[in-house]
């Protein structure tokens, strides 16, 4: 008799493979004796390589080793020869439907996560908007492996995939800690993939401008890596003695994951950097402009009073936010004032002085 084996396949985003680290670290603390193997791109191996011992992680680069059905193909021997006896889609788009249909007719036990496509549409339709919160990814992810057999009941006891107390900042290069007891650590993630869900840079300047009047002892360390991060990070640097450009002197995302794990708030827009800072158990400070939280997608045991967003008609245009904006000029994003996300930032630091 085969012992059971789940196969749990994610490709997509860094942001939505980290949304399904909760679950899998849930799955495996309730069925110690059943071996997980997550199947994913290579960057996610930081998030499932220690998180239990009953987990695995496959990496496969599906647009390069595996590409195409030849590709695919050669995926799913891969895969069967790790003898697996439950198949959970997590993502169901075309490269994993198809692997999908290979263990349909292998006889698998295989289940599929449901997209709410409907529901969608109406939370972002121009005329007859549905405001009606859509169900999380985690909540889907749980019927899968209900569906499966696998019920979970204990996703609320997730706190970070590091210990209690952060990770250990001897890791870090010696510009980064240690953390002093006066000292503020304050993280910024101003960019993200769509136009529709990053804050005007100028603006983001007078949030950073209001946190060192407010904070003069504070650190304030720049997430974020791209074209658009060496455009705008080092004018801050320069311009902000507080500010640390994470990106030139941390190498690996376990670093980053380590950074955030001591800061005091993380502030980020809809992006992979608050599912990031999420799994460290760090609060969020979210921006919102054409996305809404409504959709499901806040940071796992996120607040909805720490999501700043503006209360608009139009609001949300989008899902993911690649649409273009309707009037050309993301008044959901450039209308949100400074001083809200500054005030917001406030009270997150305060309550957690108060706290410990």
């Amino acid at each position: 008799m085969k012992h059971e084996h789940i196969l749990v396949m994610r490709f997509s985003a860094l942001g939505d493979v980290a949304m399904t680290v909760p679950v899998v670290w849930a799955l495996a603390r309730e069925y110690p004796d059943v071996r997980i193997t997550v199947l994913s791109r290579p960057y996610a191996r930081t998030f499932f390589e220690d998180l239990a011992p009953n987990v695995n992680f496959m990496a496969a680069d599906v647009h390069q080793e595996y590409h195409g059905v030849r590709g695919l193909n050669a995926l799913y021997r891969r895969l069967v020869a790790k003898q697996p006896t439950h198949i959970a889609d997590l993502h169901s788009v075309l490269r994993s439907e198809y692997l999908r249909m290979r263990f349909n007719l292998g006889r698998f036990r295989v289940e599929h996560i449901a997209k709410q496509r409907h529901e969608r549409r109406r939370l972002v339709s121009r005329n007859n908007k549905v405001l009606e919160p859509l169900k999380t990814p985690f909540e889907n992810y749980l019927d899968v492996f209900a569906r499966l057999g696998f019920p979970i009941h204990r996703l609320d006891d997730f706190r970070s995939i590091l210990p209690p107390e952060g990770g250990n900042l001897n890791m870090l290069p010696r510009i980064v800690g240690p953390k002093r007891s006066w000292e503020q650590w304050i993280g910024i993630a101003p960019f993200a993939a769509h136009e529709g869900k990053v804050y005007p840079t100028e603006r983001m300047e007078q949030v950073i401008e209001g946190l060192t009047e407010t904070y003069p002892k504070c650190r304030i360390f720049l997430f974020g890596r791209g074209r658009r991060e060496d455009e705008v990070f080092p004018r801050w640097v320069k311009r902000w003695p507080a500010c640390v450009y994470c990106g030139w002197h941390l190498e690996t995302m376990h670093q980053e994951l380590i950074l955030m794990s001591h800061l005091d708030v993380m502030l980020s827009m809809d992006s992979a950097n608050m599912h990031m800072a999420s799994l460290t158990g760090t609060t969020v400070v979210s921006v919102w402009g054409a996305t809404h939280p409504l959709a499901g997608f806040m940071g796992f045991h996120q607040s909805l009073d720490n999501a700043v967003g503006l209360d608009l008609s139009c609001r949300p245009c989008s899902i993911y936010g690649q649409r273009p904006c309707h009037y050309g000029d993301y008044h959901c994003m450039a209308d949100i004032q400074p001083q809200t996300i500054i005030d917001r930032i406030k009270h997150v630091i305060h309550e957690k002085a108060a706290h410990d």
